[in-house]
């Protein structure tokens, strides 16, 4: 079912929780035919009586549904009423009743079932402002909620208490301008003092389960989308080929989540904290990009596997990639980063190796930013170019350039850092053994090496002879550095294909 609702089903429950404010005439009809219109270009069959009195439009069984033909399945909703009310001065309040369902369907492969996602909230009105070309919505409430309800399964209902499933916002504020054309845009903010979440799995008669329960503070959300008409959500090449695009961040101030579970007689916990965070997500233009972040990370971890409770910190973790999904003839730029700051183990992981503290046990960090330039061969949603890929019948791509950013590991006392930039002949894959013929230079420093070495030696978890060979490497490819146990290297590839370490020749 997730596949039907990634497909299909976000573009109607856009309309449910859109928002924002301006000033012109709209009346409670154009709003209605707006949404029919929006729907039924994304895909949707809408149906639903109307009956228009004193200004206000009542639409009953309301029904929005989308047919998948390839996955054999229909998904959408039912609603048992909306009424469109105008306010006597160019607005229009959207009603929705204060609870009702979201109903999801589907059948394939001789099985067939359907679900319930209960919405709650306190009946605030969503007020519609604007004209027929540039609509706003505003909407408010101290609770919306979303529990699962009722699940059906070849005609049989799922036994109660068996799965539950239950997302809530506080103190919601959303606020969305929306223009009106062949391609829709729309800037949206939301902000909610808290989102919650509470999910669960029982064995039917058993003891086996789990268990996610989570709560983030100081939520909030801004993004823009175009949305052209006619959109097919399975054909992700076509959608973005007409102009589909999206670029939105979701943050938070701070959150905390529970996990356990059961299994026999195995039992797992995963309590977790953090100080806040973000992540951004951008699609469009031939580009897909990533960038997630948390601060102040806390992590405790029991298991009746382990002999005791697991307790990790970070200072800060992130991860980020951009890059292209889109075939073409001209370079695209990529990037890629990770960050690992100050990530701490408790002294009863270290006393397992080791007991006599001779290492450093000061948190590790590790960080690296990469960005460069290539050639996507191919575009990364259609499923026959990806076919052709996996079987060898069509290159992936090209690796023109790439700059090391920023490159530091430092753990147990020693600190790698380095930095560097490259080219890439793609027409020289014999200089290599198969790789495009590189040519550029990193600058390295390392720092701690020998000492690290010598400790990991009284250890015995590493033998003389392989610091000696560790050595007679750092020797031959680095120099020393400005201050005690530095060493630095300057590595170089030239056009014609040596290899240089801070000048002398080695390749």
């Amino acid at each position: 079912m997730s596949v039907f609702l990634a497909r299909g089903y976000g573009a109607a429950f856009v309309l449910v929780i859109s928002a924002q404010g301006a000033f012109a005439d709209v009346n409670a009809q154009e709003v209605w035919d707006d949404w029919k219109t929006y729907l039924s270009g994304t895909g949707y069959d809408v149906g639903g009586s109307e009956s228009l009195s004193g200004g206000t439009l009542t639409v009953t069984d309301v029904t929005m549904a989308m047919p998948i033909p390839d996955e054999d399945a229909t998904v959408g909703m039912s609603l048992p009423e909306i009424q469109f009310v105008e306010n006597g001065d160019g607005t229009v309040n959207v009603l929705f009743p204060k609870e009702f369902p979201l109903t999801i369907s589907f059948k394939g492969d001789g099985d067939e079932g359907s679900g319930e996602l209960i919405y709650t909230h306190d009946g605030s009105p969503m007020l519609v402002s604007g004209d027929a070309q540039n609509m706003s919505y505003d909407y408010a409430s101290p609770l919306v909620e979303i529990a699962l309800g009722k699940v059906m399964a070849d005609g049989e209902a799922m036994p109660e208490g068996m799965v539950k499933a239950t997302i809530s916002l506080t103190d919601v504020v959303t606020k969305t301008n929306m223009k009106i054309g062949d391609i829709r845009s729309y800037d949206q903010n939301m902000t909610a003092a808290s989102l919650n979440y509470d999910f669960g799995a029982k064995e039917p008669g058993g003891s086996d389960g789990g268990s996610a329960k989570g709560s983030l503070q100081g939520v909030s959300f801004g993004g823009t989308s175009s949305i052209p008409m006619g959109l097919d959500f399975a054909d992700i090449t076509a959608m973005l080929a007409s102009g589909f695009a999206f670029d939105g961040a979701f943050s938070y101030t701070g959150g905390s989540a529970s996990m356990s579970g059961v299994d026999g007689g195995d039992t797992f916990g995963l309590e977790t904290s953090s100080d806040g965070g973000k992540l951004a997500v951008a699609m469009g233009n031939g580009q897909l990009s990533y960038d997630l972040s948390q601060l102040a990370t806390a992590i405790n971890v029991t298991s009746s596997d382990l002999p005791f409770p697991v307790s990790l910190s970070l200072a800060e973790y992130g991860a980020k990639l951009a890059m292209p999904i889109a075939k073409s003839d001209s370079e695209q730029d990529f990037a890629l980063g990770l960050t690992l700051r100050d990530f701490a183990v408790p002294d009863m992981l270290w006393g397992m190796v080791d007991p006599t503290g001779v290492l450093s046990h000061e948190p590790a960090t590790v960080e690296l930013d990469l960005s460069g330039k290539g050639k996507l061969l191919f575009d990364l949603f259609d499923p026959a170019a990806m076919e052709a890929v996996d079987r060898g019948n069509q290159e992936p791509g090209e690796l023109n350039a790439l700059s090391v950013n920023n490159l530091l590991v430092s753990a147990a006392g020693a600190k790698l850092s380095g930095t560097g930039d490259f080219t890439f002949n793609n027409d020289d894959l014999a200089s290599f053994d198969g790789m495009p013929a590189p040519t550029g230079s990193a600058n390295l420093t390392l720092v701690g090496a020998n000492v690290l070495m010598d400790k990991l030696i009284s250890m015995g978890l590493m033998s003389d002879s392989d610091a000696m060979g560790a050595r007679m490497m750092m020797g031959m490819l680095a120099v020393p550095g400005d201050g005690e146990d530095t060493l630095k290297s300057k590595l170089e590839i030239t056009d014609d294909g040596q290899i240089l370490a801070n000048g002398q020749r080695i390749k």
